[in-house]
């Protein structure tokens, strides 16, 4: 998991590449949902949907570690050099998407089992686009979603809505160790 200061992340930085929407950083929700899938292994993971992938470190885990084909999604596409980057440092490779969540369709979602996506519900307009993409994915068949945040309001906002319509859980979860990381993942299993 390389930092901004990594310096094939530098690199691609001085190329130019300047994401718009917060795709600039390791977020540390990233590491809540590998910890909790290393824990709590998916019974599904032959394609991984990593919506709001930003530089994709939980689609990168999910590829080396659950040998999924991963589909890194965002709707920025100066996020793809980077993800390219630490894919080339993981020695991984996933398929690029450029889309947002609303965007997505039942048959963009027909073959995922599993859809992860942290800090991806970091404004009030987010709260609506992520319910309905999970709306579509659970429509479409995903068997398990797992989204982390640290626990912001607008997070909670979709998490409430999402629950009250299909179920699922809201569970604390922290990690200790090369990074520290709290907060809480809304884990729905459709299978």
């Amino acid at each position: 998991m390389p930092t901004a200061s990594h310096r094939v992340i530098r690199q691609v930085k001085r190329a130019g590449h300047e994401p718009s929407i917060h795709g600039t950083k390791l977020w540390k929700s990233s590491c809540l949902i590998i910890d909790y899938l290393h824990k709590n292994p998916p019974e599904h993971s032959r394609t991984v949907l990593d919506a709001g992938c930003g530089w994709g470190i939980t689609g990168m885990w999910c590829a080396k570690k659950l040998r999924a084909n991963v589909i890194s999604l965002d709707a920025d596409p100066a996020v793809f050099p980077y993800l390219e980057a630490v894919a080339s440092l993981n020695g991984v490779a996933t398929t690029p998407l450029v889309k947002r969540f609303e965007q997505l369709t039942k048959r963009d979602l027909g073959d995922i089992d599993l859809l992860v996506g942290g800090d991806i519900c970091f404004w009030d307009e987010l709260v609506k686009p992520v319910s309905v993409m999970i709306d579509k994915a659970l429509d479409a068949g995903v068997k398990q979603i797992v989204i982390a945040d640290p626990e912001r309001p607008t997070f909670h906002t979709m998490a409430e809505r999402v629950i009250n319509k299909h179920g699922g859980d809201l569970i604390n979860w922290a990690v200790n160790g090369s990074v520290t990381a709290t907060g809480a993942l809304l884990v729905i299993n459709n299978a």
